[in-house]
């Protein structure tokens, strides 16, 4: 169990202290409750049934609060926010544009909240796939069990920190194989891999997928939904 899971029992019942001034004793479950408070009052109509969240926090702390960060871990920490942000937005029905990023910044205003966060949207070629529900303009894909929303006309995948789905899969070259939106279709290029782009078993340099599609790179298994089979995926 991580350390916000234990705060995270019986969170109906703590009083959100957030915005109380001059308070250095911030848990992780009160960061947890004012992020979700941003993402509801940022929450924004976009079409019919779907509201858009921002998907960019900078979490503003004290530095007695930024101490506390560091000692429980602040890599952990910015994980256990995204995806508290990535949960509420399931919750919720909330989609995002883009990837969820969590920051920590130091606020050394004496007068400032005890938690200040300023949020934002930046676009991105995918993004957590919360509540979406997959159709021929933006599908799903399944990458070890974490579901992404394909939000741009492009999105490369690979083991590379310059792709816009990062697979740790040594088996996976950096920029590894790319999902071009056109015209309602989704087309699957192999970028030069090593090992190459399986679709459905058979190796391919290119090709238009359909719903339902198994992709194969290196070890791992790519499910991909567009909704037109009527499979029902959505985030």
């Amino acid at each position: 169990m991580g350390f916000l899971d234990k705060f995270e029992k019986g969170v109906e019942n703590v009083t959100n202290r957030a915005m109380s001034r001059f308070s250095d004793d911030i848990e992780p479950i009160e960061i947890a409750s004012k992020l979700r408070e941003t993402m509801d009052k940022r929450a924004a109509s976009f079409a019919r049934d779907r509201s858009v969240v921002p998907n960019i926090f900078r979490i503003r702390l004290t530095p007695p609060s930024i101490e506390r960060i560091t000692a429980w871990g602040q890599d952990e920490m910015v994980r256990q926010m995204e995806e508290v942000a990535t949960s509420h937005a399931a919750d919720q029905g909330y989609s995002f544009v883009g990837p969820v990023e969590v920051s920590f910044l130091v606020n050394n205003n004496p007068n400032a909240p005890a938690i200040e966060i300023e949020s934002s949207t930046r676009r991105g070629a995918a993004a957590p796939a919360a509540s979406a529900t997959a159709t021929p303009t933006h599908p799903i894909v399944d990458i070890n069990g974490q579901r992404y929303l394909l939000t741009g006309p492009v999105t490369v995948i690979g083991r590379g920190s310059e792709a816009d789905i990062i697979v740790d899969d040594s088996g996976v070259s950096r920029r590894h194989l790319e999902i071009r939106l056109t015209h309602g279709n989704a087309i699957a290029s192999d970028l030069g891999s090593t090992n190459g782009t399986f679709v459905e078993g058979q190796r391919v340099d290119a090709v238009t997928l359909v719903d339902g599609n198994t992709l194969t790179i290196g070890r791992t298994q790519i499910l991909f939904w567009d909704g037109t089979q009527n499979s029902g995926v959505n985030g």
